[in-house]
């Protein structure tokens, strides 16, 4: 009856168009803000339209046969400090027909085409995972499963110097893993934290990403490929611990190298540090994957088990051990100097996975907050992990309910800031990797939804995934490959070394970065908003690389969008 009900408005819509439409002329495109992937049937459905001389009108044209089936007036004039604009709504969220459209707004033209359908972010999806595979260290990356991406092996890291910071001499294995992000550096801290969203994912949803979705080597062995991908850096991640314990911060070279391909990057490499941040984290997500792999690996879950367990020990009698540079080494630093949400998340994990009550007590004696801070999600977030998968898996009591309550009040903050905030997202400041902030704060809300299943909170996670899918102040797709215009020149080593045109796709770039730390380096538009400090630019590691938990907060709310609106 639904879908009856839609066919004879447009049957009245397209009847009562007074004048044919033009010939579909898109060269203003970037002036009508949508999501260039498309839209759930059930899901808010805005466009942002600017430099729209104030017009009234605008239609909804089925690319099937060119007709227009939805006509709508657009909102009252509205002033976007954060985006330096004077903006019209259109709302097309009633109108919820599958099918390939267009936007016409008069006066201004044609919107980049889209799509509304009930699986309409799951190529996406699939593709956020399957960029991790492509971050592989060590390994050939052939054409069956890379694709015209395919490449050499880079960087065998097989005799690894130690750093002087280390306080250890020789040499160990620190084979595999990931890259980090644009540069070839593979970072504990960045590791782990990836691996705990992505993982909550599974925990959530494991029959989502099965045997055979992604095209990686291990696909066919019957386990998820999800699972699979994310045992790659777990595998690289349990060879960075020392044998006291404690966990080695990185393995990088002392600079960055220049942007080639990782083959071609010979210069030495180091495994340097050890922190208490960086055993923490590790120490959380083995403890994570002990449980994953329980059923499936019984070996390896208690390989991970026992290696979470002396990580924790260690850095229960070692508390305030923060990673600084050594003064010859420029390479990522991710720094922190509060490791409450750390012990938080590590706390969490191991209760669950051992059912100890010493882990319980240190949950319960932790003082966290819950309110969303942006930036820097490699040390402010993570206890959102921990507090999420103990929802999921205590039973109901006192401390369930106390963490429900503070989940869902953070939620509302954020809920609350999406419907007066510019182009329907919960940022006000724009640091480093703002669009993983993005997922980030979407991430919190899903939650609240599983928590409450009330509406509000699936449509602003799904109004947030329209803002990365090109409803932005920039008209970008801001994921390569995903959308009419998306960015051409990731600042990433594999992507700017190849012969390949385009860059890797399904990677989420940094976004918009009011701090503009590369700009005597890059040309930003001219103009002072914070939602337009972004350059599709190779040199823009400000605002253009990719990164790790960048992709994993994607891979997070992509995969929950995909399970629930529908």
């Amino acid at each position: 009856m639904k879908y009856l009900f839609h066919l004879v408005c447009c049957f009245f819509l397209v009847a009562s168009c007074q004048q044919p439409l033009p010939e579909i002329d898109n060269s203003k495109a970037d002036s009508i803000r949508i999501n260039q992937v498309g839209y759930y049937p059930n899901a808010p459905k805005k466009a942002v339209i600017v430099e729209g001389d104030n017009t009234s009108k605008f239609q909804l044209i089925d690319l099937a046969n060119n007709k227009s089936v939805f006509e709508g007036e657009l909102s009252t004039l509205q002033k976007w400090d954060l985006a330096g604009e004077t903006v019209q709504i259109a709302d097309f969220s009633t109108f919820s027909v599958p099918g390939s459209y267009r936007l016409y707004v008069e006066n201004l033209g044609y919107s980049h085409a889209f799509d509304i359908n009930n699986n309409i972010l799951d190529e996406s999806a699939r593709a956020v995972i399957k960029a991790l595979y492509y971050q592989r260290a060590s390994t050939d990356l052939p054409e069956k499963h890379a694709g015209k991406w395919h490449r050499k092996a880079g960087h065998p890291d097989n005799n690894v110097s130690f750093h002087p910071s280390t306080n250890k001499e020789g040499t160990m294995d620190g084979w595999g893993g990931w890259y980090d992000a644009g540069d070839f550096g593979k970072y504990v801290v960045n590791g782990s934290y990836p691996l705990g969203q992505m993982l909550t994912l599974h925990e959530q949803y494991p029959d989502f990403h099965k045997d055979n979705t992604l095209n990686i080597p291990e696909s066919g062995n019957g386990n998820s490929d999800l699972l699979d991908e994310l045992k790659y850096e777990m595998n690289w991640l349990l060879r960075m611990q020392d044998h006291d314990g404690g966990v080695f911060f990185k393995l990088t070279t002392k600079r960055f190298t220049g942007m080639i391909l990782p083959e071609k990057a010979t210069e030495e490499r180091f495994i340097i540090g050890k922190s208490t941040t960086a055993t923490l984290d590790f120490a959380a997500v083995a403890a994570k994957m002990a449980q994953a792999f329980k059923e499936i690996d019984s070996a390896y879950s208690n390989t991970c088990m026992s290696a979470a367990i002396k990580a924790y020990n260690w850095a229960k009698k070692n508390p305030e051990i923060a990673y600084k540079n050594p003064e010859n080494v420029v390479t990522g630093e991710y720094g922190d100097s509060d490791f409450s949400q750390e012990f938080y998340w590590a706390a969490a994990e191991l209760y669950l996975t051992t059912q100890q009550e010493s882990y319980l007590e240190d949950i319960r004696s932790s003082k966290v907050d819950f309110s969303f801070k942006p930036g820097e999600s490699w040390a402010n977030h993570m206890h959102y992990i921990g507090a999420i998968a103990l929802i999921d898996h205590l039973e109901d009591g006192p401390l369930k309910t106390k963490l429900e309550t503070e989940l869902v009040l953070a939620a509302d903050e954020l809920v609350e800031l999406t419907e007066k905030t510019a182009y329907f997202q919960p940022l006000s400041d724009f640091q480093w990797g703002s669009n993983s902030d993005i997922f980030n704060t979407a991430m919190i809300v899903a939650n609240a939804y599983r928590i409450t299943k009330k509406p509000i909170y699936l449509k602003t996670v799904q109004e947030i995934a329209d803002y990365v899918f090109g409803k932005n102040a920039t008209a970008y797709s801001f994921v390569t490959g995903f959308g009419d215009k998306t960015p051409m020149f990731i600042h990433h080593r594999q992507s700017a070394g190849d012969e390949v045109l385009e860059p890797v796709p399904g990677f989420i770039s940094g976004g918009p970065n009011s701090r503009k730390q590369d700009k005597n380096e890059v040309t930003y538009p001219n103009n002072e908003a914070p939602m337009k400090a972004w350059a599709d630019d190779e040199a823009s590691y400000a605002s253009n690389e990719i990164c790790l938990n960048w992709n994993s907060a994607a891979v997070y709310v992509l995969g929950f969008l995909a399970n629930e609106s529908n």
